[in-house]
């Protein structure tokens, strides 16, 4: 499927965040599979308050597009999506918790640097800032159970080593897409 080019500033809005609830609903996919494979109780805790946050996420990018009088684009090569192209499928708890703590770490940031625009009206802002909010508690406990799991195995250094490869990744990543977003943004500037 090709994705339409916005021809508005408010089309580029609407892309933009169901980029954002892509990612959301993708990230979902990523904690199904760690509920799969951690299955002590405090994990199997964790990943369900964790799977609330991020379908809660993607349901406010849901409705603030609704508001904003559209309906969410299909997204099908986004960061999820782009990520998982070059880091391939593991099935290693340690490889997947270092997997969400990069992304999380991305939302958290992207989030973060959204809020920062000037032309942010109030509703997206607060949007924005309950998100940001759930993804510091998100990096936190994925980071504390990826350095229990290292040390467990006596590897300590395999979060740092996973960390590091998907962040290589994460950073190409972004690349592409803070280029296509500057595409259409320069589009719509005076």
């Amino acid at each position: 499927m090709t994705l339409a080019i916005p021809k508005t500033p408010l089309e580029a809005e609407i892309l933009t965040y169901s980029y954002y609830r892509d990612a959301e609903m993708r990230g979902s996919n990523l904690l199904f599979r760690l509920l799969r494979v951690l299955l002590d109780p405090a994990s199997q805790m964790n990943l369900t308050q964790h799977l609330s946050d991020e379908t809660r996420h993607a349901w406010l990018w849901t409705r603030r597009i609704r508001e904003l009088g559209g309906v969410p684009v299909p997204i099908n090569d986004g960061y999820q999506v782009r990520v998982g192209k070059r880091a391939g499928l593991t099935r290693k708890p340690i490889d997947l918790l270092a997997l969400t703590f990069v992304a999380e770490h991305r939302a958290m940031a992207r989030y973060q640097e959204h809020q920062e625009r000037s032309d942010v009206s109030a509703e997206t802002r607060e949007v924005l800032e309950q998100v940001s909010a759930d993804e510091i508690w998100h990096v936190g406990w994925i980071m504390d159970k990826a350095r229990e799991l290292a040390e467990a195995q006596g590897q300590p250094e395999l979060v740092d080593a996973a960390v590091e490869r998907f962040r290589g990744i994460d950073l190409e990543v972004m690349e592409e897409l803070n280029a296509f977003e500057g595409t259409l943004l320069g589009r719509f500037e005076d």
